[in-house]
């Protein structure tokens, strides 16, 4: 990342605490930190003009970049569950190369650039070719096309390499598994040791960093848990699916006699670096547990909405100590503005009351609770913070009328009219600076992944279990 310093000036901006104030010059150094903000400046001739009123960019705390496929495809007759979704990824994820995926990622990055997304945290599984075997010459192939495409959009990307060994308590992996897996967890350790080494000699780490995650305690057994509690290094974030599903919980249980939450803590696992993602159903002495730990929750409201995976106790969990962040895990939607409101209106819904996340509680969410996910710096209007900002307009349909400080309530993304990352203008108006429209690179990527599937899906053999499911094809545009 290539940060250029200068002056950012703000019709208006959010300052925490003190609310919304006019005419905000911000001074960016050449690190693309905020080195000074003042309030009531005019603008000066070579300022960088924001319109509306600036808020901290959001920090994107989980993602599944390629699932962005999925999207408005598996709705079929209203059916299916979250395990009949799974399968369906399943195919999107056969079907990836190291090329194909960083076209793919590269228009999924933008697309949350240009929404007001200015970091991502990548939980990446897709290591290896279909069989299994690694890439010949590049082990690492397509967790590199992961941090090109994120140079590429700009975005600041911490790639979680993914532990994933087993295909559910006590099953080996299955046929659409086995590029997720490792051997064991030394084996896991010891890619993830070498991968930390090729990101750091390739990418500045401003731009991408490496962290860590279980893919889920059904994936990971609980003698693998126990190396991984031993040996991974201490100063790696560390993110686990946690709970998403009551059905992880009971097979949890039968094999363990313990929750998942109660087997994470068994081994150690609870600690502040570590990230719980979706957390959907827990029990009470699992809140218990995981606030006492200071464990980070990150919730992903559109995504667990679409999956009808349930409302998760996020109150509960802040009130016991544990820190909330957001994601857009499967890019049903991509708008840090919609899982805002979707988290408080999840809260609503659940309690019959309003108003427990106010607005400036949801941009700090948004903001500080993702960068903290991720170990990066958080973006905030204050000297120090990354300069990462959006600028939102207060004047359109969906917004006139709306008071400033509550813009978390009536804006969507359609309202973002700037992103910034490291003081540089990335994108104005839903266009990326560089890349232009992201919905004709998404296209285009889909398209690609889709060909690519249906030739995946002629070439397999005919296993007399009738006509093989082919990936669903795109609109025509």
């Amino acid at each position: 990342m290539t940060p250029a310093g200068g002056t950012v000036w703000c019709e208006y901006a959010w300052l925490g605490t003190e609310g919304v104030r006019d005419s905000v010059r911000i001074g960016v150094d050449g690190s693309g930190r905020i080195a000074s903000v003042q309030q009531g400046s005019p603008a000066e001739p070579d300022d960088l003009l924001l319109d509306g009123v600036v808020f901290p960019a959001a920090a994107n705390a989980h993602s599944h970049a390629f699932h962005r496929v999925l999207r408005g495809r598996t709705h079929d007759g209203g059916l299916g569950s979250f395990w009949s979704w799974r399968e369906e990824m399943y195919r999107a994820a056969g079907a990836l190369t190291p090329a194909g995926y960083e076209e793919l990622a590269t228009a999924v990055y933008a697309e949350m650039v240009t929404t007001g997304w200015s970091s991502v945290a990548e939980f990446h599984y897709v290591h290896h070719q279909p069989d299994g075997t690694p890439y010949e010459g590049d082990r690492h192939a397509m967790e590199l096309a992961l941090g090109r495409a994120a140079v590429r959009a700009g975005i600041r990307l911490t790639l979680l390499d993914t532990c994933y060994l087993t295909g559910g308590f006590g099953q080996p992996p299955g046929p659409g598994q086995h590029r997720f897996t490792d051997d064991d967890a030394p084996a896991w350790l010891a890619r993830l040791a070498d991968l930390r080494r090729t990101v750091a000699s390739t990418f500045d780490p401003d731009q991408v960093s490496v962290g860590a995650a279980i893919h889920s305690v059904r994936a990971v057994p609980d003698e693998a848990l126990a190396v991984i509690a031993r040996e991974l290094p201490a100063d790696l974030p560390l993110h686990i699916h946690l709970s998403e599903q009551p059905a992880e919980n009971e097979d949890c249980r039968r094999s363990t006699g313990l929750t998942p939450t109660g087997l994470l803590a068994r081994h150690g696992l609870l600690t502040e670096r570590l990230s719980v993602v979706h957390a959907t159903h827990l029990t009470p002495e699992d809140i218990r547990l995981l606030g006492n730990a200071r464990v980070g929750a990150v919730l992903c409201p559109t995504t667990e909405a679409d999956l009808a995976d349930g409302i998760g106790p996020a109150r509960e969990l802040v009130t016991a100590g544990c820190v909330l962040a957001l994601g857009t895990d499967q890019h049903a939607v991509i708008d840090p503005l919609l899982e805002m409101r979707a988290l408080e209106y999840g809260e609503r819904l659940g309690s019959g009351h309003r108003g427990f996340f106010s607005p400036g509680a949801l941009h700090s969410i948004a903001a500080e609770g993702g960068a903290s996910s991720q170990g990066r710096t958080a973006a905030a209007i204050e000297k120090g913070s990354v300069c990462d900002l959006m600028a939102v307009d207060p004047l359109s349909t969906r917004t006139a009328g709306s008071r400033r400080e509550q813009l978390a309530f009536s804006a969507t993304a359609q309202d973002v009219t700037a992103v910034v990352v490291g003081g540089k203008l990335l994108a104005r108006n839903g266009v990326h600076e560089t890349l232009g429209n992201p919905a004709d690179s998404l296209r285009a990527a889909i398209a690609g992944l889709d060909a690519a599937a249906a030739t995946a899906a002629a070439a397999a053999p005919d296993t007399g279990d009738g006509p093989r499911r082919r990936y669903p094809p795109a609109e025509r545009h």
